[in-house]
């Protein structure tokens, strides 16, 4: 594993990006992963299918950012983050954030932190096929409020 971040079409798989994240430091003892699926259902409609857009260079840098962010903020060794773009059906693989540390307690804190970062601040925009057509899913304040824990004010909503 060469990147920190891979922003991709390509689905990818769980187990060999945990394996190689683990090999990458002696002293991991702990490997916190998220995966995000696409819901068949949002906001109470059926989903069909979703398409992510993203600005390319941007993304990964403001990505890369946000791990460096984790680095400073907790003592993980490792992370990594995938996340897809392009075409994806319900139930398909949306995004992975996998984090190694000595201990649990701080690939935890880390893996949620990013996630929370990921949704307010990567620079992806997603759009919804529902029986009643094509719609542009809007920010969620609940998700501006995950972050604010960490002590970051940044409105996405």
């Amino acid at each position: 594993m060469s990147a920190r971040v891979s922003i991709q079409t390509a689905d990818f798989d769980l187990s060999t990006e945990v394996a190689l994240l683990r090999l990458q430091d002696k002293g991991v003892g702990a490997v916190c992963s998220f995966l995000g699926t696409v819901r068949d259902r949002n906001d109470g409609q059926s989903v069909s299918a979703m398409e992510l857009e993203h600005y390319p260079g941007m993304t990964e840098k403001a990505i890369e950012a946000m791990i460096d962010q984790a680095f400073e903020r907790f003592d993980i060794l490792g992370a990594r983050v995938i996340h897809r773009v392009g075409p994806l059906q319900p139930l398909d693989q949306i995004v992975l954030v996998v984090v190694s540390s000595a201990h649990r307690g701080q690939s935890f804190q880390a893996c949620e932190f990013l996630m929370d970062y990921l949704k307010t601040q990567a620079p992806f925009w997603k759009k919804e096929q529902t029986p009643e057509g094509a719609r542009w899913v809007d920010a969620r304040v609940s998700d501006d409020a995950a972050l604010a824990r960490w002590g970051i004010q940044a409105p996405n909503a």
